[in-house]
C-alpha cells in the first residue's frame, strides 16, 4: 500500500527557505504571492494492513521524519 507523510513547520516558526522562495517567485513576476511556507513530503510503500501501517508511519514521523518541536506532520494511507 502507498502512504504519504507531509511535514510542515508549525505556525510561528521562522521559515527562511520559504521567504527565499517567496522572493524568487516575486522576482520571476509571479503575481499574487502573499507568503510561502515550505515543507517535506515522503511517499512510502508498505506491506500490511492500514491500521498497522498508519501506526508505524506515525512512529517513524515522531522518531525520524519530523522534528516535532518545530514541525507538524500528517499521515495519509492512500491504499
Amino acid at each position: 500500500m502507498k502512504a504519504r507523510v507531509t511535514v510542515t513547520l508549525k505556525a510561528g516558526v521562522l521559515d527562511p527557505q520559504g521567504k527565499a522562495i517567496e522572493g524568487a517567485l516575486k522576482s520571476l513576476g509571479v503575481d499574487g504571492i502573499a507568503s510561502v511556507r515550505q515543507g517535506k513530503v515522503f511517499d512510502i510503500e508498505l506491506d500490511g494492513d492500514k491500521t498497522k501501517a498508519e501506526a508505524a508511519l506515525k512512529a517513524a514521523a515522531d522518531k525520524l521524519l519530523a522534528n516535532t518541536v518545530i514541525e507538524n506532520y500528517r499521515v495519509e494511507v492512500l491504499g
